[in-house]
C-alpha cells in the first residue's frame, strides 16, 4: 500500500512538474512575444518620429519655396509693368522722331520751291534755324530712343531670367549653365559657402557638385541663398576617396539629378 502511494506521489509530482514546465514555456513564450512587440512598437515610434520629422522639413521647405516663387512672380510683375512703360515711351518716341523727320523733309522742300535763296533773307535764315533744331531734336530723341530701346532689352533679359528661375524653383533645379566657386569650407559643420547666389542662377534644395579637373569629386546641396551668396551641406559619403575639398573649387548644377 505504502509503496502504491509512493508512485501515486510520484505520478503526481512528476505531472506537476511537467505541468509547471509547460507553464513556464508558454510564460517566457508570452514575456518574449511581448518583448519583441514591444521592441516592434518603439521600431514604428522611431520611425513615426522620423516621418513626422520628415513632413515638417518638407513642409518647412515647400512654405519656402511658394513664398520665393511668389518673390520672383512679384519681381517679375513689377519688371514686366516697367518694361511696357519703356516700351510704350519707345513706340511714342519713335513716333516723335518720324513725325519731326516729315517736318525736316517738308522743310527742305519748301525751300527748295522757294527760288532763289540769296533773296529770301530772314525767311530763309528762319527756315534755316528750324532745319537745324528739328535735327537736334531727332538726334536727341534717337539717342533717347536708343537708350529705351538697350533698357527694354535688358529688362526683357531680367524678366526670362526670372521666368526661367521661377520654374526651377518648384523642380529644385539650379541654372544648367551655373559655374560658380567655393568660397569657403566649413568642415566642421560639413557645409561651404558658394560665390555665387539666387541672382547667379543657384536655387534652394537642388543638388550641385564640385568638380576638379573634369571629375566630380563631391556633390553638395544647397540649404540658403542669397542674392550674391549660398550655403550647401556636403552630401554624406559623397567626397571622394583621399580627397579634401579646397576654397576656390569649381561648382556645377548637377545635371544628372533627377
Amino acid at each position: 500500500m505504502a509503496k502504491t502511494f509512493g508512485i501515486l506521489t510520484f505520478l503526481v509530482l512528476a505531472a506537476s512538474a511537467f505541468v509547471g514546465f509547460k507553464n513556464k514555456e508558454k510564460y517566457d513564450a508570452e514575456i518574449h512575444e511581448r518583448q519583441t512587440a514591444e521592441q516592434r512598437l518603439d521600431k514604428s515610434k522611431v520611425r513615426l518620429k522620423k516621418a513626422q520629422d520628415d513632413l515638417a522639413a518638407t513642409t518647412a521647405k515647400r512654405k519656402e519655396t511658394e513664398a520665393e516663387v511668389a518673390r520672383l512672380n512679384t519681381e517679375k510683375a513689377s519688371l514686366t509693368e516697367a518694361n511696357n512703360k519703356i516700351k510704350a515711351d519707345v513706340e511714342a518716341k519713335t513716333a516723335e522722331v518720324e513725325a519731326n523727320k516729315a517736318k525736316l523733309t517738308a522743310l527742305k522742300e519748301k525751300l527748295e520751291s522757294a527760288g532763289d535763296l540769296q533773296t529770301l533773307g530772314p525767311k530763309m535764315k528762319a527756315t534755316t534755324a528750324q532745319i537745324e533744331e528739328l535735327t537736334q531734336t531727332i538726334n536727341t530723341s534717337n539717342a533717347t530712343l536708343a537708350n529705351l530701346t538697350a533698357e527694354s532689352g535688358r529688362l526683357d533679359k531680367v524678366i526670362a531670367n526670372l521666368r526661367a528661375i521661377g520654374e526651377r524653383y518648384p523642380a529644385k533645379k539650379s541654372d544648367p549653365a551655373l559655374k560658380t566657386r567655393i568660397s569657403a569650407i566649413y568642415p566642421n559643420w560639413g557645409f561651404v559657402t558658394l560665390a555665387s547666389g539666387n541672382t547667379g542662377g543657384v536655387v534652394a534644395n537642388s543638388n550641385l557638385k564640385v568638380v576638379r579637373d573634369g571629375e566630380t569629386i563631391a556633390k553638395l546641396q544647397v540649404t540658403a541663398t542669397e542674392a550674391g551668396t549660398s550655403s550647401a551641406s556636403i552630401v554624406p559619403e559623397s567626397l571622394k576617396t583621399d580627397t579634401v575639398l579646397m576654397v576656390g573649387d569649381l561648382v556645377q548644377a548637377d545635371t544628372a539629378d533627377k
